[in-house]
Formats: structure tokens, C-alpha cells, sequence
């Protein structure tokens, strides 16, 4: 009998999750880990964080109501394209407004 089979399985012997049982446990249920931390000095509150992480799958973060990465430009392509079609319509209609002002000036000009 070799060493290496009588020592024990540190995680159990056969029974125990991997990794990725683990992974998909938690991706599928999805887990939150809160925590506050706060910097007093003499009963002084200088600093306060609020840390708050969720880890899910994107399919189970959709079922909690949380895709916020669908509307933000720098991880979303359709995002960016909407936040670009938005800026270029207020663009436009900033030079209209101002194109329609440069005329009404042009014409009291030109009015004896």
C-alpha cells in the first residue's frame, strides 16, 4: 500500500461538492454579503461605507429586478448606441433652435 492512499481526502472521500458544484449552486440561487463600515473618532462619524455584493447569474439577477448593466453605456453596446442617438437628437435640436435665431436676427437686420 502506498502513502499517498492512506492519507485521508481533505474534503471528504468521494461525497464532497468541487468548485464548480459550488459555482453552480451559488449562480443559480445567487448569495448577497452586506456589510457597513464606520470610522468614528471621539463618538465623531467620519466615514461611513456601505458595501453590498451580490453574486447570481445574470438569469437569476433579472428575476430579482437588478439588470443595470443593460442600460449602462460603457457595458452595453445598445446602450451606447441609445445614450449617442439621444446626445445627437438634443444636438440637432440645439441647432435648429439656434439656426432659427441667427435667422429671426438676420431679418430685424435687414427690417428698415
Amino acid at each position: 500500500m502506498t502513502t499517498a492512499s492512506r492519507l485521508p481526502d481533505p474534503y471528504g472521500s468521494g461525497g464532497g461538492a468541487n468548485l464548480a458544484d459550488i459555482l453552480e449552486r451559488v449562480l443559480d440561487k445567487g448569495i448577497v454579503i452586506a456589510g457597513d463600515i464606520r470610522i468614528n473618532l471621539l463618538d465623531i462619524e467620519l466615514l461611513t461605507i456601505k458595501l453590498r455584493l451580490i453574486v447570481a447569474s445574470v438569469d437569476k439577477a433579472k428575476e430579482m429586478g437588478i439588470d443595470w448593466w443593460e442600460s449602462d453605456p460603457s457595458l452595453s453596446s445598445g446602450a451606447r448606441r441609445d445614450e449617442l442617438a439621444r446626445e445627437n437628437a438634443e444636438l440637432r435640436e440645439r441647432l435648429a433652435r439656434l439656426e432659427q435665431l441667427e435667422t429671426g436676427r438676420a431679418r430685424e437686420e435687414e427690417a428698415p
